[in-house]
């Protein structure tokens, strides 16, 4: 289950635009500065690489996924490259389904409440409110008044850090970041800075 990997940092990092080659050392940053939770979106360059490279380079108390997911094809692609984890967009029956038959975590993205018992409805208890930023935390709030206890939400899509704590407080259990943790061609270093600055942020 997807809570037992988001750590003290309650982040999903996501890693669009990452190459296989720099995946590993990418990934072990982040696993040393407390991120548990990895994904990458299939949008990026050879991202089934990047994901076994993960698999094989990170403990295996990290969580290992792809993101952007949006056929049922590639959720088989995911498990044959060792990923744990789909995260999609939107809320697609075939590919929750999928994901739940190869023993995978899913994280189906919503926006409304019918999307989200939809995706329940379907065997999803992860959810991921996408994009939390255009909707907000009056939404998300209202949307928890009404949800099934078990059913926890994660807040994706243009949130920094400094809001993490009014989304918490709001009803969402963790976040996704992208560019704020990684953006396509940062180095090593640019990331330990960006991940300290999240920590610093946290604390």
């Amino acid at each position: 289950m997807i809570d037992d990997y988001l750590g003290e940092l309650r982040v999903v990092a996501i890693l669009r635009g990452i190459t296989p080659e720099e995946a590993a050392d990418i990934g072990t940053v982040l696993y040393n500065h407390g991120v548990r939770c990895v994904e990458v979106p299939l949008n990026s360059p050879q991202p089934l690489d990047s994901i076994a490279r993960l698999r094989e380079s990170l403990p295996s108390d990290c969580l290992v996924g792809a993101g952007t997911v949006l056929r049922e094809a590639d959720v088989r692609s995911v498990a044959q490259a060792g990923g744990q984890l789909v995260v999609t967009p939107n809320v697609y029956s075939e590919v929750i389904t999928a994901s739940i038959e190869h023993g995978l975590d899913v994280l189906p993205g919503f926006a409304t409440a019918s999307e989200a018992f939809h995706a329940i409805r379907l065997g999803a208890t992860r959810l991921k409110l996408f994009p939390a930023s255009t909707y907000g935390v009056a939404h998300l709030q209202a949307l928890a008044a009404v949800l099934p206890a078990q059913v926890r939400v994660l807040a994706v899509g243009g949130i920094g850090a400094e809001q993490f704590k009014v989304w918490a407080e709001s009803g969402a259990h963790g976040f996704g970041v992208g560019s704020e943790l990684y953006r396509a061609g940062d180095t090593v270093s640019q990331v330990e800075s960006k991940i300290s600055a999240i920590r610093s942020a946290l604390q």
